[in-house]
């Protein structure tokens, strides 16, 4: 097809469109974007697949795929290892807590963050079914930003408690 929708004819057009109903569609424009990052990436919204909208929900599920096209693998290395650490100091918090209650929430945060980066990132790639679960802070919605956040602010403020916690 051709890549530019304002040069494509009426038939391309209703051909890209009967395409998008395939139920397999999203997983092979997001596999199509990351592979087209390449190591260094194209560059934030330079991206053919992304810009286009070849990925219908590149702002929400599969926000990964956008990632992986602007800035390759290095960029996707880069986030899953700041999610890393945001995950590893989450954990470093729990095991510094006095309080059972206090240290299971936080074990429960770090499952809920790893699990929505896990499924997202195995949704966009292919290899877990497509369910819509968001990519922690960085997918379009406020309902996930706010969840998440709040998440984290609970904990920090469970956190800063602990000394007064007694066994």
């Amino acid at each position: 097809f051709p890549v530019d929708p304002k040069t494509m004819s009426e038939e391309d057009i209703r051909k890209v469109e009967e395409k998008k109903k395939a139920s397999s569609y999203n997983v092979k424009q997001s596999k199509i974007a990351i592979g087209s990052g390449g190591f260094l990436g194209k560059g934030l919204l330079k991206g053919t697949q992304t810009r286009y909208d070849f990925v219908p929900e590149q702002r929400t599920d599969f926000i990964f795929c956008t990632i992986g096209e602007g800035f390759g693998f290095v960029g996707s290395t880069i986030l899953l290892l700041l999610y890393l650490i945001l995950l590893f100091r989450i954990i470093f918090l729990a095991e510094r807590q006095r309080s059972t209650f206090s240290r299971c929430y936080a074990y429960g945060v770090a499952a809920v963050l790893f699990f929505h980066v896990a499924i997202n990132v195995g949704m966009t790639v292919g290899l877990v079914p497509v369910i819509g679960i968001p990519l922690p802070f960085l997918s379009y919605g406020g309902t996930a930003l706010i969840t998440f956040t709040l998440l984290l602010f609970i904990l920090i403020r469970l956190d800063a408690d602990r000394q007064m916690v007694l066994r």
